[in-house]
Formats: C-alpha cells, sequence, structure tokens
C-alpha cells in the first residue's frame, strides 16, 4: 500500500486563489485588494473598506454615498428578531446569539434562497448593516437596559458605539473602534472563512454559510483569543492605583511563572506570521490612545510586562487580540462581547469570500486516510 502523506488541519495546503487578501511576506504587511491594510486603517472609514472587499476597488463618492444611506435605513432590529434575542438566555455566550440572528435574518429573508450575484451583494450589505444592532442590544439586555435605536445621522462605526451605550462617544474613541473594526475585517483562507466557503461550495445560501462561520469564530483557538487577554489581564488584577512601572514588574513575573508552568497564553503568535502579526502596530497605536484618554497607564505596564516576558522567553511576537482586547475593554464593552464585534468586522471579508467562492465554485470534499480496524464480519 502506497503512504499517504496527511497535512494534519491542511496545514501548508493550497485550497484555492483568492484576490481579496494576501501577506506580502516581502513587506509583512496584510493587503486587502491589495493595499495595505494599515494604510486603509490611516484613511478609510469602514463603509469605504466594505465596498473595497466587496466590488475589489475602492467606492467613488457617489458609489459610497448611495451605499451609506442605503446602510443607515437597514440598521434597526425587526420586531421578530429582538423577540427572537428576547427568548435566548442571557446565560449562553453572545456568539450564540449571532448565531441565532444570522438564522433568522435568513429564514425571513425574501431573497434567501436567491444566490445571484446582485442578491449575494444585497444580502452581505444587508447583515453587515444589522449585525452591530444585533450585538449591541444582546449587550444591554445583559445589563438590564432597553435598545438604543440606531441613528442614520451617524456613520457605521459612531452609530455602533450609540447603540451600545446610548451616548455619543468621543471622536478620539470613534476612531479607535474603526481602527479595529478595518484590521479585523478579512484575513483569507482563516478558519472562518474557510468554514463559510466549504458550506457555500455545497451551493447553501449566504446567511447559512454565515452562520457557519460564526460556529468556527465562537472557538477559542481562533476567535475567542481577544477575551483571553482580557481574561489574563483580569486573573493579574488590574489596579488602577498602581503605577506603570510597578505594573509592569508583576506582569512580567507573572508571565515568566506562568511560561514555566507551560500556560498556553492567548494573544501571542501566527500561524501566518513569522515577524510579528503586522497589523499589531496599528492596533497598539490605537489601544496607546485609549491609555491616554481615558488615563489607564497601569493597563500600559501590564501589557508590556506580559509582551516583554513572551518576548525574552519564547521569542514570540503579539497577534492582533492582544492590544484589541483591552481597547475594546476601555471602551466600556463587557469581555464576551469582544467576539461578537469580531464578527461584524468579518462579515465584510466571509461575504466577499462567500461571493468569490460562489463565482467559480467547485464542491471542497477532502480525502481522508483510514487508520481504523481492518475489514472484519459478525461472527455467527
Amino acid at each position: 500500500m502506497t503512504e499517504q502523506t496527511i497535512y494534519k488541519g491542511l496545514a501548508g495546503v493550497v485550497a484555492d486563489t483568492t484576490a481579496i487578501s494576501k501577506v506580502n511576506a516581502e513587506t509583512n504587511s496584510l493587503l486587502y485588494r491589495g493595499y495595505p491594510v494599515q494604510e486603509l486603517a490611516a484613511k478609510c472609514s469602514v463603509e469605504q473598506v466594505a465596498l473595497l472587499l466587496w466590488n475589489g476597488e475602492l467606492p467613488s463618492e457617489e458609489q459610497l454615498a448611495e451605499f451609506t444611506r442605503r446602510e443607515r435605513s437597514g440598521r434597526a432590529l425587526s420586531e421578530q428578531l429582538k423577540r427572537v434575542i428576547d427568548e435566548l438566555p442571557t446565560t449562553c455566550h453572545p456568539m450564540d446569539v449571532c448565531h441565532a440572528a444570522a438564522a433568522v435574518i435568513g429564514a425571513s429573508h425574501p431573497d434567501g434562497e436567491d444566490n445571484s450575484p446582485e442578491a449575494e451583494l444585497r444580502k452581505a450589505q444587508e447583515l453587515f448593516a444589522l449585525m452591530p444592532a444585533v450585538v449591541c442590544y444582546d449587550q444591554r439586555r445583559r445589563r438590564g437596559l432597553e435598545l438604543v435605536e440606531p441613528r442614520e445621522d451617524l456613520d457605521y462605526s459612531q452609530n455602533f458605539l450609540w447603540m451600545a451605550f446610548g451616548e455619543e462617544a468621543a471622536e478620539e474613541v470613534v476612531d479607535a473602534f474603526r481602527v479595529s473594526m478595518i484590521l479585523y475585517a478579512e484575513h483569507s483562507f482563516n478558519a472562518s472563512t474557510f468554514t463559510a466557503r466549504v458550506i457555500t461550495s455545497t451551493l447553501s445560501d449566504l446567511h447559512s454559510a454565515v452562520g457557519g462561520a460564526i460556529g468556527a469564530l465562537k472557538g477559542p483557538l481562533h476567535g475567542g483569543a481577544n477575551e483571553a487577554v482580557m481574561h489574563t489581564f483580569e486573573e493579574l488584577g488590574i489596579r488602577a492605583d498602581e503605577s506603570a512601572e510597578d505594573a509592569e514588574a508583576r506582569a512580567k513575573a507573572w508571565m515568566d511563572d506562568a511560561l514555566a508552568q507551560k500556560k498556553k497564553i492567548m494573544g501571542f503568535g501566527h500561524r501566518v506570521y513569522k515577524n510579528g502579526d503586522s497589523r499589531v502596530p496599528t492596533m497598539q497605536d490605537a489601544l496607546f490612545r485609549m491609555l491616554d484618554y481615558y488615563d489607564r497607564h497601569e493597563l500600559l505596564g501590564l501589557y508590556r510586562g506580559l509582551e516583554k516576558s513572551m518576548d525574552e522567553a519564547k521569542g514570540i511576537k503579539p497577534n492582533l487580540d492582544y492590544p484589541a482586547g483591552p481597547t475594546y475593554w476601555l471602551m466600556g464593552f463587557d469581555i464576551p462581547m469582544f467576539t461578537p464585534i469580531f464578527v461584524c468586522s468579518r462579515i465584510m471579508g466571509w461575504t466577499a469570500h462567500i461571493m468569490e467562492q460562489r463565482a467559480n465554485n467547485a464542491l471542497i470534499r477532502p480525502l481522508s486516510a483510514y487508520d481504523g480496524p481492518a475489514e472484519r464480519h459478525i461472527e455467527g
């Protein structure tokens, strides 16, 4: 029998081509449709990046204005969707609410089974507009608060924070949130995106593919790291009256001990990047601006201490989740909502891949190597 090569986890396997994003090894830069993501984060709105991912080019002023009008008019929860969310227990993870919402939106959509390019794009845009309301309402109901209706006079990032907290966010906070959403929007054939493409390859509908992607992102090895980072900070103890220097020394000692015990620390390392996650400097700058804005420099000490200890001991750099977690925490989001925020951003990338898969489809169906018992028979 010929020995087969097994690529566990499909590591190193090139499954298909994509024009949506890539990591440029020469510059260690993540590219969206050819544009370095740090440039997009510096110069573009979330809405512009969404249109870039879906259409392949940055929008004209007219295209952006038309999309903005439609997006702002499609942000409100229907009574049906609100009732479904209200029926879900607050003990469930918020990712379960996102998953249920995607299914309900798809099941009640008049074009749910229409997989034409025009319908797919329309459904992608509608889901992009609506999912923030799902996430924000879920956080509020868990706090015993009422729904905050969306506002059409606010842009995507401003409105997201408005629906979450019921007040207009400062410009500095809005900008940090905008940066995070752009950085999280897309990352090639990661686990959730590949899940969406597999589901699409069966000719299933867009909402089912997004639901599957949400299920994959719920897993802590993929989407839960930003939550885990903040749990690490909480385990360390966040002391508002502590100096940055003392916090750094304490965090470094904690990390040295955790690594000696071979504990798995989330927020560090990435399968794709060999010289550090290219998105980190941009997100880190946003975090540092938030630390200044909220005057919480003890968090900088914790951040630096963990980072330095990991680098000195293992040579492993932070990934995007490491600065994103404390950034969302400073803004006031509950920790379990961090990954649902990721969902709202990654809808841009997932739906772009769903449409790309649909346009040149082949059923994704890998083989397996059987290693169970040889053929056998029931006696008697």
